[in-house]
């Protein structure tokens, strides 16, 4: 006689969301202009290999294991953004062409444009969350590929929306289940 055990698991998306949310919102506090890189990209940087690379990967992992593509996909690739990111301001930024830099961020928005139509189906905060970052990379894209300062502090501001609404997300996740009810709305859908 074979017995079957569902597992119990935790969900993996608070981590990703919050390693994802905190990395965007101090990379956006630069680029928004509300800091110089001079004053906070180191920390950037750690946070961006630590909590936006390494969690959002681990969590990614977990969201396969629960037979999730969407948490997967969006958790490993946005990681793997933040060690592409880090990655290229540490050993190659001042090599690379403007233009070229504008391309990257421009085909993450394409990216990101293809997850927000997969949100569609899926609570309302996730799908603004991926419209915002699909904004976000499209403003970053055409201000840095066009050296625009000013365009790129609007994709900064639309950053720190992002990352709000991530937030939003990853504590309404963790905050509904500690109460076993409905807390924080995330618009789900019928």
């Amino acid at each position: 006689m074979t017995t079957t055990t569902k597992e119990n698991l935790a969900n993996p998306g608070p981590v990703g969301l919050c390693g994802f949310a905190l990395t965007t919102w101090l990379l956006s506090l630069i680029n928004g202009g509300f800091f110089t890189a001079q004053e906070g990209i180191g920390l950037v940087l750690g946070m961006a290999l630590a909590f936006g690379g390494i969690a959002q990967v681990i969590a990614g992992m977990f969201e396969f294991k629960k037979g999730n593509t969407f948490g997967f996909t969006a958790f490993i690739s946005y990681g793997a953004f933040w060690w592409t990111w880090a990655l290229f301001t540490i050993f190659f930024k001042g090599e690379t062409a403007p233009a070229f830099i504008g391309w990257y961020l421009c085909a993450w928005g394409m990216f990101s444009l293809m997850m927000f139509v997969a949100t569609l189906t899926k609570p309302k905060v996730l799908s603004g969350i991926f419209f915002c970052l699909t904004l976000t990379f499209f403003a970053l894209g055409i201000g840095d590929g066009m050296e625009n300062h000013s365009i790129v502090h609007i994709g900064g501001c639309l950053g720190l929306v992002t990352a709000l609404g991530a937030f939003y997300l990853a504590a309404a996740e963790v905050i509904n289940e500690s109460f076993g009810k409905t807390v924080l709305l995330v618009g789900e859908r019928k």
